[in-house]
């Protein structure tokens, strides 16, 4: 039997879960969101269960909106060239199994420079600070992890309204979450 238990880094970007699920908030950023969920799963029977990461995103690419299913995502603020040349896998990028084609970079960033924008864009759709940590964790555990994440902002100045923004967001993720496990 499948059980499910909602990753999100703050409470807002959860508010509209049934309240039913077990929800884990991890606070902000890879550090956090690795180390809250590794201690949520050592704690329990992870036979059957599925973990989902919902929360906000910012789009890199012009003309995104709406839900999406990272197929990857990307530690973009690790020195990763620097990290192989020394002979070790930097492991930047992991699969997430059934997304759909877009890629998440995530960071300790909160991406507001459009220079920051356009270097992530080349690589990925999607920005946020917590996924990379979640998926990590989830892999070191061989628990099946799904990220599901809401465009809130476009990665630029507009992301300083993030505030004001994430309640809608909020309930498009909890209608998501209420379809997919019912």
């Amino acid at each position: 039997m499948t059980s499910y238990l909602i990753v999100s880094a703050i409470r807002a970007e959860a508010r509209y879960v049934p309240a039913d699920l077990p929800v884990v908030l991890t606070g902000v950023g890879k550090t956090a969101a690795a180390v809250a969920t590794a201690r949520a799963l050592a704690g329990r029977d992870t036979a059957g269960l599925v973990v989902l990461n919902i929360g906000t995103t910012g789009a890199l690419r012009d003309g995104m909106a709406g839900v999406y299913l990272p197929s990857q995502v990307i530690n973009h603020d690790i020195n990763a060239d620097a990290v192989r040349a020394l002979g070790i896998d930097p492991q930047e990028v992991l699969p997430v199994e059934g997304g759909d084609g877009t890629v998440l970079a995530s960071g300790d960033v909160f991406v507001t420079d459009p220079v920051v924008r356009a270097r992530l864009a080349e690589r990925a759709h999607l920005v946020d600070m917590e996924a990379y940590g979640v998926v990590y964790a989830c892999r070191e555990f061989g628990v099946p992890v799904r990220v599901i994440k809401h465009v809130s902002d476009s990665a630029d100045e507009t992301a300083l309204d993030w505030p004001a923004l994430v309640d809608a967001s909020a309930k498009i993720l909890g209608e998501w979450v209420t379809d997919y496990v019912s």
